[in-house]
Parts: C-alpha cells; structure tokens; sequence
C-alpha cells in the first residue's frame, strides 16, 4: 500500500480501505466468510494472486488474522476488532451508493447476487428438506447458467450441474430488474409479470422460490453480523 504522505485521517485510512477489491474483501469478511475460497466465491473477477496480496496487506495492517486451519491445508482469516469497526464505514457506503449512483446491466451480475442471497438473506427456515435444484438461466455475460442446491435445510451455489435434474428453472432476461427483487425495490410478482424473470416447475416450488429470500434488515443492530443491509451485501 502506498502513502499519500499526508497527516489527514482521511488519507491515512484510504491507504488501507481505497486499495481496489479491498472494500469487497472486507465486506466478505464481515459476512462470515473464513477460508480464501470463501472469500474469492463473493469476489468474481478477483485473480486467487490479487486476493492472496490483499489478504496479507491487510493482515499488516491488523484487520485481518490469519491462522493455519485446525484441519487440513489451508488458512482462516478472521476479521479483527479494527475491521469489525469499519461496518459503519461501509454502511455510509452502501447508503451513499443507493442514493447518488445508478444499477446499470454492468452491475447486476446473477452470479453475485446469488452469492449474496444465500451468503446473508437465505431464509433457511422455509427450505424445504428434500433435496431441490433450481436452475438459473442468465441471459447475460454469456448465457451463463447457475444452479442453487438446496439439501438438508441449507443451500449452495454450484457452477456446474449437480446431476440430480432441475426441479425448478429460473430464466433471468433482465438481471437488473433480479438485482432489484434481491435489493427489495421490485417485488417478485412484478418482475414476473413484466417478463423480467421467467420461472417454470411445479406450482409449489415456483411459490416458495421467492420465499427464500429474506426481508433486509436495519443497520441499526446491536450486532454488526446482524447490521447486513442489502446495499451491503450486493
């Protein structure tokens, strides 16, 4: 990290937070994540040489602890009470965004807002116990396709089919108006009924799909790990 040279507070803690991806990194810290590919998962586009750099850069600045896994090979990074501190920081962030910048198609990636679904707003109390494949269909960067596994009361994201058949697809024509319904400014209904969002399977299935999704909650916890807003983590 390079200094500015200057005295001001300002500066100094841009020298750590306005590294580009370190703010994301951060952000995936907070959430929970431990494990480098944890933390790569929430960051698409973020060479493993680049995250490996960042991780020890804040490491030096003592955000970041990095231990030798109990088991197996590996690290866990755990935040520190330094980094903890910086929620509200990217509370002011999220907040600042929402208001003074657009959601344009280069934004609203579906693999990121998936991340972010079941990350912190999957409510994995209404998920059913059979195992469920949902497939993303996304329309855009490629047609990529997606597929959220759900099993045993919890949920992940596969890039590859899992090979156990759909049960429910999901075609995403319009990812920023998907980036919304995850944001809360679209109710799902909406987005199905413009065309935005397709779905198919069958009838129960495509009524609980959206019931996964949990309601944003105020910063204004006691808790930061409570504090997640969805400006946060998007």
């Amino acid at each position: 990290m390079r200094s500015y040279g200057q005295f001001c507070p300002i500066a100094r803690g841009s020298e750590i937070f306005a590294e580009r991806w370190t703010p994301i990194i951060l952000r995936n810290l907070l959430l929970g994540c431990r494990t480098f590919n944890e933390i790569a998962a929430g960051a698409p586009g973020l060479s493993r040489a680049l995250l490996t750099r960042r991780l020890r850069e804040l490491e030096r600045a003592k955000l970041v602890t990095i231990r030798p896994k109990a088991t197996g090979r590996g690290s866990r990074y755990e935040p520190t009470p330094a980094a903890e501190a910086m929620w509200p920081v990217l509370h002011a962030l999220s907040d600042w965004a929402e208001q003074w910048t657009d959601l344009t198609t280069e934004h609203a990636d579906p693999d990121a807002v998936l991340w972010s679904w079941v990350r912190s707003h999957l409510r994995t109390d209404l998920l059913p116990e059979r195992r469920v494949v949902v497939r993303f269909d996304c329309q855009n960067r490629g047609r990529r396709t997606l597929w959220l596994f759900v099993e045993r009361g919890g949920a992940e994201i596969c890039r590859f089919d899992p090979g156990f058949g759909d049960d429910v697809t999901v075609r995403i024509d319009d990812p920023v108006a998907f980036a919304r319904w995850h944001l809360g400014s679209l109710p799902w209904a909406d987005a199905v009924r413009s065309g935005a969002i397709t779905i198919d399977g069958p009838r129960d299935l495509r009524r609980a799909l959206p019931t996964w999704h949990g309601a944003p909650e105020s910063h204004a916890e006691s808790h930061p790990a409570d504090a997640v807003r969805d400006g946060v983590t998007n």
